[in-house]
């Protein structure tokens, strides 16, 4: 990442070929067919043809629980965490002062959240109703307070502090009283929607014209964002054991060994504290970073020990390479199809463009996705472009 302009355009040389030219770039190649894999199903649950017949799996819980969509945006973090290591450890073997480290984290920051505003404000930028919380402005939290920790504390301490969060985040819901509710699990029902305190913090520092959907809460909001951290934080660690001289089978086993046990521990901590998306409880922490160390030891197995058919991995790293632009103009394009009316319609643009697959596909669940797979395609058109040009956009 670069800290000289907004946006930046890096580009490498061509090579015989587009996985060849990936795998001779100084990239972790497992680390973005990972990411790749993530911005597209994180493209794909938010682009549904039809929200009322969007399967179950792909859609977002309702409340307790957690579905293929839920597991996206936490692995999201948990490969910032990743890349932060990854890339500040080479900065700081070549002598980056520490200083210039942090104002490279905290302009990013500043960049990231700014995009995160201009996706919620697009295209009618209408102030009174402007959503300040959101994906890109939690990924910004989480990546300056995550840089901080990683360029001030050892890995021990870190590990420390991010059990500090997960528990400190269940005292704070189930023993800390919410104001006017009471106290949760004895006057209010546990993880009530609108009595817990993640809630209460939210609608109490922001109007709700300002919350997600002029709502009583945001599934981003100020307190879930400090446990969103941990996640961030769990990469931070993952990137420090990638970093080990040990060969890539025994990293991909010893992955794939934390991973279910992470599973395992947050299944079990469900038992008394839901796996809730919306407020990111510590038990739905502690489960996604199983499924995410799960994914990469997949990963790392496929591309880095058994190097078999590895073509198939091309689209994913090509929407790796890119993914803040494969999602910021996934958002943006979203955005204008469902705001614009279709000319001579009553419709909008994206209703418009899903009749004539409704039409062709009756049974509505299946067009539903199928509407959405073809904008994931869509998004993969100026992704592959860049990829095959050698153009990575940073900010």
């Amino acid at each position: 990442m670069t800290t000289h302009a907004p946006i930046q355009i890096a580009t490498l040389p061509d090579h015989a070929g587009a996985l060849a030219a990936s795998a001779q770039a100084p990239r972790l190649q497992s680390l973005d067919a990972l990411r790749g894999l993530t911005i597209a199903l994180m493209i794909l649950v938010n682009t549904s043809g039809d929200a009322a017949h969007t399967y179950r799996l792909l859609r977002h819980s309702p409340w307790n629980g957690c579905t293929i969509a839920d597991v996206v945006f936490p692995c999201f973090l948990f490969i910032v965490g990743i890349s932060l290591v990854l890339s500040f450890s080479g900065k700081r073997r070549r002598g980056v002062p520490r200083r210039v480290l942090l104002l490279h984290a905290l302009r990013r920051a500043l960049i990231l959240f700014a995009l995160g505003i201009a996706i919620n404000g697009f295209p009618h930028f209408e102030l009174h109703t402007l959503r300040i919380f959101g994906v890109l402005q939690r990924i910004a939290v989480c990546f300056l307070l995550a840089s901080v920790i990683y360029l001030s504390l050892s890995p021990r301490t870190i590990f420390w502090v991010t059990l500090a969060i997960l528990f400190g985040y269940w005292i704070v819901l189930r023993w800390v009283p919410v104001p006017g509710y009471g106290l949760p699990g004895v006057s209010v029902a546990m993880l009530d929607p609108h009595g817990n305190l993640p809630a209460w913090i939210d609608r109490h520092l922001l109007p709700a014209s300002h919350l997600y959907h002029q709502g009583f809460y945001d599934p981003e909001g100020l307190l879930g964002s400090i446990s969103a951290l941990a996640c961030t934080l769990v990469g931070i660690l993952t990137g420090f054991r990638l970093q080990r001289p040990i060969s890539p089978g025994a990293k991909a086993a010893r992955l794939a060994l934390a991973g279910a046990l992470c599973v395992l521990a947050g299944l079990l901590w469900s038992h008394w504290l839901p796996l809730n998306k919306r407020l990111w409880t510590s038990s739905f922490v502690v489960f996604n970073a199983g499924v995410s160390l799960l994914a990469l030891s997949f990963f790392l197995w496929w591309l880095d020990v058994e190097k078999k058919a590895t073509r198939l991995a091309v689209p994913m790293i090509a929407f790796g390479t890119n993914a803040l632009a494969a999602y910021a103009f996934s958002e943006f394009l979203a955005s204008f199809l469902s705001t614009m009316r279709a000319p001579g319609s009553a419709y909008s643009v994206q209703q418009w463009l899903f009749q004539p697959v409704a039409a062709v596909i009756r049974q509505p669940y299946i067009a539903a996705l199928t509407y959405a797979v073809l904008y994931v395609v869509i998004c993969y058109v100026p992704v592959l472009l860049l990829f095959r040009r050698r153009i990575f956009l940073k900010v």
